[in-house]
């Protein structure tokens, strides 16, 4: 399995979003499984014709994200994203629900807060 990156350079999207997009979805669909080893940032510069500190800033991003795990002289890969994005989404919603309540909402008013709030995010 390789790693599939296409830089769209007449893109609104800046290049490093691009490249961390591309490699979060390939990571959450599986095309690129857990523990795959990415390429360094200078190789992955190199191959998408962008500077390295633009594909640095993607890779931190998505080690920020829980995407990717840096390994020190061993590498970068692939870490259980879901999880990290899991638990992530679980402290954001507890987060939510603590401060809805202190406002003095109740459930319903809470769940139709959160369910404007996702289709707001995701498009109607």
């Amino acid at each position: 399995m390789a790693l599939k990156i296409r830089i769209a350079a007449e893109s609104a999207e800046a290049p490093f979003e691009q490249v961390r997009r591309q490699i979060s979805e390939q990571a959450l669909s599986g095309a690129l499984p857990v523990g795959h080893k990415l390429p360094t940032v200078r190789g992955l510069a190199e191959d998408l014709g962008l500077a390295a500190n633009t594909v640095a800033k993607a890779y931190r991003a998505l080690e920020g994200d829980g995407v990717i795990e840096t390994r020190g002289r061993n590498g970068t890969f692939v870490a259980a994203a879901g999880d990290a994005m899991q638990r992530e989404a679980a402290a954001a919603a507890q987060a939510f629900a603590q401060r809805a309540q202190h406002l003095g909402l109740d459930r319903a008013a809470a769940l139709a807060a959160a369910e404007e709030a996702v289709r707001a995010a995701y498009g109607a």
